[in-house]
């Protein structure tokens, strides 16, 4: 039984994080790329258009994958797993909370990072993504 959760599990990552990265770097428009983190209500607005796709792009693959491999997931779980996936990223694309985290964290330095080839605010955000989708994936595949 137990190999049945892993695969379960391995499955539902290996889905929900291509997902993710499509939905980001693909399906995302430029105008929520740039107003996503803006404050007030455009802010709000792209950044929630932004999860809306995102996470139909994630249920899309989640289930189309899993029913091209025959693996049953629960409506339940996979609804919760779906929602904390869309709930963090909205929390993280709103970028403030992100660097206040960092800040609070003793990384506000390598949030602000955009040098040598390298942008700390995009590293610490899909950290926070790839951390958070794993947890969405065990709670789906429960």
């Amino acid at each position: 039984m137990t190999s049945i959760r892993a695969a379960r599990f391995a499955a539902a990552y290996a889905l929900l994080r291509s997902a993710a990265d499509v939905a980001d770097h693909w399906v995302q428009s430029d105008h929520q790329a740039t107003t996503k983190g803006q404050r007030g209500e455009a802010g709000r607005r792209a950044c929630a258009s932004h999860v809306a796709a995102y996470t139909a792009v994630q249920a899309g693959v989640l289930l189309g994958g899993a029913q091209l491999l025959g693996i049953r997931l629960r409506p339940g779980p996979v609804a919760a797993g779906l929602a904390l996936s869309a709930t963090t990223h909205y929390v993280a694309d709103r970028r403030e909370p992100l660097r206040r985290l960092a800040d609070a964290t003793g990384k506000g330095r390598f949030v602000r990072l955009a040098d040598h080839g390298m942008n700390g605010a995009y590293a610490l955000d899909q950290a926070w993504h790839h951390g958070w989708e794993t947890a969405a994936a065990l709670i789906a595949s429960i």
